[in-house]
C-alpha cells in the first residue's frame, strides 16, 4: 500500500451552525425533541431562528468538526460536502479551508440554499439541533472521486447521510474506492434517532465494510436495542472490528477482537455546551489510529478533544488540541 496524502478523508453534511441559549420553556413552546436532532424544512428553519435569542454562526456539520479536529491536532485532512454557491456556501469553504482541511468539492450553482443547523443549547448543556440540510442533499456519487479516497488512511462519515438517498450512494462508492485502495473505513452513529430510522441497514453495514464504529451510549443501545449497555457492549464486539463508544462522563471504551480498554474522561472545569463532544472525540481518536497510537492512546486524545470542546460555546477548538496533548 502507497503511503497516504492524508490522515483522514471526511464525508459530511456541509452545514453552518447557529448556536443559541435557550430554556426549556422554549423547546416545550416549538415543540422540540431535547436532546435530538430534527430534520426540517426551509420554512420551519426561518420561523426558528426568528424566535431564536441571538446566536452565534459558525461553519459545522458533524463531520466537518471531526475534521477541524484533526487539522487542530497537526493531522493531515480532506473534506467532501455540498454547500450553494451562497454567503453561508462561501463562509462554510472559507472557515474549513482556515483550519487547514482540504475542501474542493464544487460548489452548486443552482438548488436548496446552504444546510443550516440551528442549535438550542440549554442551561444543563443539552443541544437540540433542528437541520434544514439544503445544498446538502445534492450530495451525490459523482462528487467522489477514487483518488482522492485512496489518497487517504481513513474515510470517515456521518451516520445523518442516510438520510439522503444519493448521499449514501456516494458513502458506498466511497467505502469500495477505499476498500480497493487498502485503506480504511469508518462511520459514526451520529444520533439514537437516526440508529432508529437506519437501524438494519447499519447493522449490516457495520459487520460488512465498517472498520471504525463510533458511537455513544444511547446510540449503540438503540443499534441493538437493549436496555444497558453491558449488553450493548457485547452484541458491538461480535459485529465490529473495532468500535469506540463513548459514555459523557464515565469516558469511553474501546473494544478490537479481544481487547476491551476502558478509558475515563478527561477532566473538565465546567461544562458548557455538549455540542460536537463525539464529533471532536472522533477527531482525536482517528488522529491517534492514524499515527500509529495504542487504541487507549486514541481513546485518551479522544477525550481531550471532548473536554476541550464541551468548555465553551461552539463545535470547534478554541486552542490548538495538539498542545492539549
Amino acid at each position: 500500500m502507497t503511503s497516504a496524502a492524508f490522515d483522514v478523508l471526511g464525508i459530511g453534511n456541509a452545514i453552518v451552525d447557529v448556536i443559541s441559549h435557550a430554556d426549556d420553556a422554549f423547546l416545550i413552546k416549538h415543540a422540540l425533541n431535547k436532546g435530538s436532532m430534527t430534520l426540517i424544512d426551509e420554512a420551519r428553519a426561518e420561523a426558528l431562528y426568528a424566535s431564536m435569542a441571538p446566536a452565534v454562526e459558525i461553519s459545522g456539520g458533524s463531520c466537518g468538526n471531526t475534521m477541524a479536529g484533526v487539522a487542530s491536532f497537526g493531522g493531515k485532512g480532506a473534506y467532501i460536502g455540498k454547500v450553494r454557491n451562497d454567503q453561508l456556501g462561501a463562509v462554510f469553504a472559507h472557515d474549513l479551508r482556515a483550519t487547514g482541511v482540504a475542501f474542493d468539492t464544487p460548489l452548486a450553482t443552482s438548488g436548496p440554499a446552504t444546510a443550516r443547523c440551528l442549535i438550542l443549547v440549554t442551561p444543563d448543556a443539552q443541544r437540540t439541533m433542528n437541520t434544514y440540510l439544503g445544498a446538502c442533499t445534492g450530495l451525490g456519487p459523482a462528487d467522489i472521486d477514487p483518488k482522492l479516497v485512496g489518497a487517504a488512511q481513513v474515510t470517515y462519515v456521518e451516520g445523518y447521510l442516510w438520510d439522503a438517498p444519493e448521499a449514501k450512494k456516494a458513502v458506498l462508492k466511497a467505502f469500495d474506492a477505499a476498500h480497493a485502495a487498502g485503506r480504511l473505513v469508518s462511520i459514526t452513529l451520529s444520533d439514537s434517532f437516526c440508529v432508529d430510522r437506519y437501524r438494519e441497514e447499519f447493522r449490516t453495514l457495520i459487520r460488512d465494510k465498517v472498520d471504525i464504529l463510533f458511537g455513544n451510549e444511547s446510540e449503540i443501545k438503540s443499534l441493538y436495542q437493549v436496555e444497558s449497555f453491558e449488553a450493548a457492549l457485547e452484541a458491538t464486539r461480535k459485529d465490529a472490528k473495532v468500535a469506540a463508544l463513548t459514555r459523557s462522563e464515565k469516558g469511553s471504551v474501546v473494544v478490537r477482537d479481544g481487547e476491551i480498554h476502558a478509558v475515563p474522561a478527561a477532566p473538565v472545569a465546567r461544562v458548557v455546551d455538549t455540542t460536537g463532544a463525539g464529533d471532536l472525540y472522533a477527531a482525536g481518536f482517528l488522529h491517534g489510529f492514524t499515527h500509529g497510537k495504542s487504541l487507549a492512546e486514541c481513546a485518551r486524545l479522544g477525550g481531550i478533544a471532548a473536554a476541550e470542546i464541551i468548555s465553551h460555546v461552539g463545535a470547534r477548538p478554541e486552542r490548538p488540541l495538539r498542545e492539549l496533548a
